[in-house]
């Protein structure tokens, strides 16, 4: 595979009605996944938790796929965290960027994964499985979160111990952050849980839910609809699961036209 053109390489052939916005920084964490930022374009507004479409120039075509924007809506900047497939149209490519290299995406973000798709509630669980965290690394980042929540609690699983280090990174950075730290405090807990390895939470989060081990080890009543609220990123089959544990518990799924106790993201469900 040929690495990603650079900027000079076809600024002439960028599509009209795209932003082009420059590669700041690159961390690998495993050889599965890594995250991005770059320039975030001065009039591009987006809520905490959408997505948007981004892409490169592929032999002369702008090849696109639906990103989850892991920056809350307030940062100067835009991150990604992604996967690594090998023979991927986009990430076999994207996963060779480097800082200067040119990132398309389109202008209009979208997504179910927000806050004002949820009716008001006190403690908000995020349920997420690999990269399925990234929404969530940008709405644990918005002070808004923490307006309308008492008590956040980010679900993170994978199958190894070493595809947590985003979300714990993360967490960390918040409680070092002067700002984030004061209005976060002791609101938000990470949950992580690992399929493949031992760990001190072991298995998948559905399971966890299931058999009540998430509720005993997070020391919280079981799910109950004046209370909880639940957002969902993942698999197909997590997301069907956790969305039937929700509705059993008596919540019901929402959407940007009409709140509801949950809400899930299926732009990422092939």
């Amino acid at each position: 595979m040929n690495a990603p053109a650079r900027n000079d390489e076809f600024a002439e052939t960028i599509p009209a009605g795209v932003y082009a916005e420059k590669v700041l920084s690159v961390q690998h964490y495993t050889d599965r996944l890594f995250r991005f930022r770059m320039t975030r374009p001065a009039g591009f507004r987006f809520r905490s938790g959408e997505f948007a479409m981004i892409g490169l120039m592929v032999e002369g075509k702008p090849v696109y796929r639906a990103y989850s924007i892991a920056s809350p809506a307030w940062d100067e900047e835009l991150e990604f965290f992604s996967i690594k497939v090998p023979d991927g149209p986009l990430t076999s490519h994207l996963q060779k960027i480097q800082p200067g290299d040119t990132v398309l995406m389109r202008k209009k973000p979208t997504g179910t994964l927000v806050l004002d798709a949820l009716t008001p509630g006190k403690r908000l669980y995020m349920f997420s499985t690999g990269t399925g965290i990234a929404p969530f690394a940008s709405l644990i980042r918005d002070p808004e979160t923490y307006e309308k929540f008492d008590d956040v609690i980010l679900t993170h699983t994978c199958r190894e111990v070493s595809e947590l280090k985003y979300g714990l990174d993360l967490v960390e950075e918040i409680r070092n952050d002067e700002m984030l730290s004061e209005i976060v405090g002791e609101k938000l807990r990470l949950y992580s849980t690992v399929t493949r390895e031992d760990y001190p939470f072991q298995g998948r989060i559905t399971d966890l839910i299931a058999n009540g081990k998430l509720f005993t080890d997070l020391g919280v009543p079981a799910f109950d609809p004046a209370v909880d609220r639940g957002m969902i990123c993942g698999s197909a089959a997590m997301l069907k699961e956790t969305k039937e544990l929700l509705e059993k518990a008596g919540l019901e799924e929402g959407a940007n036209n009409k709140p509801g106790e949950f809400v899930i993201e299926r732009a990422f469900v092939g």
